[in-house]
């Protein structure tokens, strides 16, 4: 009797924020582990699986077939590394990686030739509840219709569009993960969180005050970034009823950022022993965007009721924990 086959996993944007993130976690685990990325990943600790790391640009067709022709399931993280309104100035920068890329999986895996033996690749997206566009006053499960009012989202829906396709046509398994706003720095992770929680605890940890663009009553799903790729996992281990739609990923809180920001500025205060910076209203800036200042609630229940996963950080946790890892360590003097 033969050995069951080992299936192999690869990871396309595996350096970035979130693949590094998910990287360590799928390395844990017995099989084929393949990990994608501009610059070569470095092999996680303690793997049980057989990672491969490869370096490779994502916009060349012939890379992106080398790296998944023989994968049981890929999952697509890759995104212009620029700032995420880069594609307000400049689409056509963006667009060879934020959809080009997702056109050459679907093109790939749609010529391999079926197999008796094992069903279609399995496809996970990660992509934005912001693709909806003007997000609506109650949470979002997923049914809402798409609008979406910036080129970004534009270009994740676009690509998300091409998964959905090559679903239905039966080549792949499509599943997208529409991720609410993600934050943290974890000790795993290999690249910065950009984004607006971990901007405001490193200026709180410089000591100046965090400003907001808005009268701080402006709502975020903040979650995270451990626990978005758990939700990864989970899509990988539970895909049945997960194929061939969008699901909203997210805590289920509703927070304002006026309290996030007054969270970050207490949990700043406590490991630094100084008192908290103030948080202050400002004039937003020319690049800021409708998305900006809408509210943006998710309901993670329909995905918690397919694969059992929630989002078990707490706000307060994370802030915490991000703060530990960013904390500036103390010079050890020299030993004589």
């Amino acid at each position: 009797m033969s050995a069951p086959r080992v299936p192999t996993i690869a990871v396309l944007g595996a350096s970035g924020y979130v693949g590094s993130v998910l990287s360590p976690l799928l390395a844990r685990r017995p099989g084929s582990l393949r990990l994608v990325a501009r610059r070569e990943c470095p092999v996680p600790a303690g793997a049980a699986a057989a990672v491969e790391p490869i370096a490779a640009d994502l916009t060349d067709h012939a890379a992106v077939a080398r790296a998944v022709a023989d994968a049981d399931v890929v999952l697509h993280l890759v995104k212009h590394s620029g700032d995420w309104r880069l594609p307000e100035e400049d689409p056509a920068a963006t667009e060879p990686v934020n959809v080009g890329t997702m056109r050459s999986v679907v093109e790939v895996l749609a010529s391999r030739p079926p197999a008796a033996d094992r069903p279609p690749p399995l496809v996970v997206f990660a992509g934005a509840c912001t693709q909806i566009g003007h997000t609506p006053d109650h949470p979002m499960d997923g049914t809402e219709p798409d609008d979406p009012g910036t080129e970004y989202d534009r270009q994740n829906l676009a690509a998300e569009n091409l998964l959905m396709r090559a679903s239905r046509a039966g080549v792949v398994r499509g599943i997208s993960l529409r991720l609410a706003t993600v934050f943290g720095q974890s000790p795993t992770a290999g690249a910065p969180d950009a984004g607006v929680v971990t901007t405001m605890i490193r200026k709180a940890l410089d000591g100046s005050p965090l400003t907001m663009w808005h009268d701080g009553t402006v709502v975020r799903d903040i979650t995270y970034v451990e626990d978005v790729g758990r939700a990864f996992v989970a899509a990988i281990d539970r895909p049945d009823r997960l194929v061939g739609r969008h699901w909203m990923i997210g805590s289920g809180r509703a927070d304002r950022l006026g309290d996030v920001f007054g969270t970050v500025a207490e949990s700043v205060a406590a490991a630094t022993g100084r008192p908290p910076v103030p948080v202050v209203t400002v004039t937003p800036p020319g690049a800021a965007v409708v998305t900006d200042f809408l509210n943006v609630y998710i309901d993670p229940a329909p995905f918690r009721s397919a694969t059992g996963w929630w989002a078990r950080t707490s706000l307060r946790e994370g802030i915490d924990r991000t703060v530990a890892t960013l904390l500036p360590r103390p010079v050890s003097a020299a030993t004589p």
